[in-house]
């Protein structure tokens, strides 16, 4: 309690010096009520600009409002472009620790100095993020490598904050008629889940593999081998990628790649690990993309740092999905009644008022390209439909929805032109065909096939069982009784069906006699 109190107290002193509060005023508040703000801290010194001051408070917060910060960093259309493009330099600009801290680290997690493990490591870091810093070094062969190192100290930071977020999430409930229904807690739980996780450079690693997996005869996305000799759970070792990152679009053009191709390929690539794997990379914001520039594989996406990923099921990937497509099909009655069917929405809520409510956000965004698109309207819009439906938020598609803005947010950097309802609508039919047609019956029964082949062997075993246990129970005269009528049952239907076949022989034996009669008679 005590830790938390003092964590407390540093945002609040962070947030002060900085001038967060005059920010945040200068915005929502009369001129009046920033400047007596300013006259009550007069010793403090807002000379900086408000983007850096913001930027500067997210690096003195730490991880977790640093990765706050890279996703408000891709969403432009959302907030001042001063502070958006301060707050750019959270992706790939985190101050760094210390490099023999980093050498230590190595030591520690694999035995040995890195100057014996490699045949170079670089001491200075090329990249440092919220939760670890990346080194570049050679391997004994000669392989070029990237070598993550996770901060120190990451997990008693990251477990004071989640604590906080925690105890703000559980006051919003209790406070807030809109807590309940957002599922402040369980979004929190969401959250420090996924946080935790990523503290894992293991489970880092096998992430990427997996992804590196789905993506193996793919054309349009790379993702580094990991190299497991040199993995440890605090210290992971990759293939070296190549590529200019995606958010510096002048080398790109420069270099002759075709931004509006790679926006379309980003929207593709996104919507493929959704719902043909249900594995998707959730930490999609510029500094973890790179475009290869080689010429083997020239304009391919270059995905790196997978600590956040996310998973969905079948129901999840199908509901999706059904709610995507009619969507893009401008089906709203179709989306309410998902929404109802779902439990998102009330059972007792009225489909035709739902499908207004959708129809009144989403139709003026439909054929307009993402420049023309205020999606901070649209998402207040959503938000107060919503709260009048009592639409619950889906703590498990809060990953999902996070990854969804940062496409759109790449999107509008790559292509303002972009239209990402016409780009995503055939992906989106051409894998619902594949699921629902006889493409989908066939691969489904790949899947079920060698299940059912073990099983249909036992099916007399297993229902003889069955049928002693329940003539054996407790409840043996209410057992007879009901065997007794399916019994006599089964005799009426044996006695319907031999009506049928004797009526049926009869009449079928009688055209018979009464044909070869006729045959007979006209040569009489």
């Amino acid at each position: 309690m005590l830790l938390r109190s003092m964590r407390l107290l540093k945002i609040i002193r962070v947030a002060i010096l900085y001038g967060l509060d005059e920010i945040i005023a200068s915005e929502f508040a009369p001129p009046r009520i920033a400047r007596i703000i300013n006259r009550i801290f007069f010793w403090r010194d807002l000379t900086a600009p408000r983007g850096e001051r913001l930027r500067r408070a997210l690096e003195d917060l730490g991880p977790i409002f640093i990765k706050f910060g890279q996703v408000l960093s891709t969403r432009r259309d959302l907030m001042p472009p001063d502070i958006a493009n301060e707050l750019t330099l959270l992706q790939d600009r985190v101050p760094p620790f210390d490099s023999e801290l980093a050498v230590k680290q190595i030591e520690k997690s694999l035995g040995a100095h890195p100057d014996q493990l490699f045949a170079s490591f670089e001491r200075t870091p090329v990249a440092s993020a919220s939760i670890a810093q990346v080194h570049f070094a050679t391997l004994k062969d000669g392989k070029e490598v990237a070598v993550k190192v996770l901060r120190p100290g990451m997990r008693d930071i990251i477990d004071h904050d989640i604590g906080l977020m925690h105890v703000a999430a559980d006051w919003l409930e209790r406070l807030w008629e809109d807590g309940r229904r957002l599922k402040a807690k369980e979004v929190v739980g969401e959250f420090d889940k996924y946080l935790h996780d990523e503290l894992d450079l293991m489970r880092e690693a096998a992430n990427a593999s997996q992804l590196r997996r789905n993506f193996a005869e793919s054309t349009l996305l790379m993702v580094p081998e990991m190299y497991w000799d040199y993995c440890s759970s605090s210290v992971i070792v990759m293939e070296r990628m190549h590529g200019i990152p995606i958010s510096q679009t002048e080398r790109l053009r420069a270099e002759g790649v075709d931004l509006s191709k790679l926006s379309r390929d980003g929207v593709e690539i996104f919507f493929t690990q959704v719902f043909r794997d249900g594995f998707f990379h959730a930490d999609m914001h510029p500094g973890n993309i790179l475009v290869s520039v080689a010429p083997e594989t020239f304009g391919r996406y270059i995905a790196l740092d997978f600590g956040i990923v996310g998973t969905l099921n079948d129901y999840d990937k199908d509901y999706l999905s059904q709610n995507f497509l009619a969507f893009f099909r401008r089906d709203y009655k179709r989306v309410a009644e998902a929404h109802i069917e779902s439990g998102w929405a009330p059972k007792e809520t009225r489909v035709d008022e739902l499908e207004a409510a959708v129809r009144a956000c989403c139709e003026p965004i439909f054929d307009r390209p993402l420049k023309d698109i205020s999606f901070g309207q649209v998402l207040l819009r959503l938000f107060q439909t919503s709260r009048r439906f009592n639409v619950e938020v889906q703590p498990q598609l809060v990953l999902l929805q996070k990854t969804l803005l940062n496409v759109e947010g790449l999107g509008r950097q790559l292509d303002p032109d972009l239209d990402l309802w016409k780009t995503a609508k055939p992906y989106l039919e051409r894998w619902m065909s594949e699921q629902i047609g006889w493409r989908g019956f066939v691969e489904q029964l790949k899947v079920e096939v060698p299940r059912y082949s073990r099983l249909l062997p036992e099916l007399p075993r297993l229902a003889h069982q069955a049928l002693t246990r329940y003539t054996e129970g407790e409840n043996q005269p209410q057992n007879t009784e009901l065997i007794r009528k399916l019994l006599a049952e089964q005799r009426r239907t044996n006695m319907l069906l031999g009506v049928i076949v004797y009526f049926g022989g009869g009449l079928i034996g009688g055209i018979i006699v009464i044909q070869v009669l006729m045959h007979f008679l006209k040569f009489y």
